[in-house]
């Protein structure tokens, strides 16, 4: 069986700021039988470990460090063996949540992960959080977004370490570049497509954050 994507949805909080919200978080996992990649590891291990199965985890690829993506991260990396890779301008957010645990490596824009045979393509995508990062898998016309671009618009950008225009820079110049028929799996809600939200861009800037 070929490279396939796995999919599920945690429950828990994020906090930034002083304030706490609810909030339910998307699982992704990228792989084959063998191995895997997980995106973010937000709320519950157990959870993600189910969707893991047993398979080896090559490694956790943080999307950006607020708390309800990496919280769990070095518990799953325990349990896994898999490195926690974050983008190094996401060290200070981090820090919020893990002031005494390192990633274990760090991600660059460009760079290329391989697992199961198939390339991740990172692509840096400041705004949300500084160092945020979508993940881009040609082969499979996806792209893991994270809290960057969301069906109907971009992540939030009204609290600490976060810019609109950037983020706004980062989804006209990184993200609606993609193929128009690219699918764009979230870090919460449902998913959507480039050819859908390409065309609403000039509204987002309009409504500003």
């Amino acid at each position: 069986m070929g490279v396939r994507i796995d999919h599920a949805v945690t429950s828990g909080t994020f906090s930034l700021d002083g304030q706490t919200f609810e909030v339910d978080n998307n699982v992704w996992v990228l792989g084959d039988e063998a191995e895997c990649v997980v995106f973010d590891a937000p709320h519950d291990v157990a959870a993600i470990r189910r969707v893991i199965g047993d398979r080896r985890v090559a490694a956790i690829l943080a999307t950006h460090a607020h708390d309800d993506h990496i919280r769990f991260a070095p518990e799953l990396a325990e349990a896994t063996g898999a490195p926690i890779l974050l983008h190094p301008d996401d060290l200070p957010v981090w820090k919020l949540t893990h002031p005494d645990r390192e990633p274990d490596d760090l991600l660059r824009d460009g760079q290329v992960i391989e697992v199961a045979g198939t390339a991740v393509h990172v692509l840096h995508t400041p705004g949300h959080a500084p160092g945020a990062c979508c993940f881009h898998v040609p082969e499979l016309d996806v792209v893991f977004t994270g809290d960057t671009l969301f069906q109907g618009g971009p992540g939030a950008t009204g609290r600490s370490f976060s810019s609109f225009d950037t983020i706004i820079a980062s989804i006209r110049d990184r993200l609606l570049t993609l193929p128009l028929n690219t699918t764009v799996h979230t870090g919460h809600g449902g998913s959507t497509t480039i050819r859908a939200e390409a065309p609403n861009l000039q509204e987002w800037i309009t409504r500003g954050h």
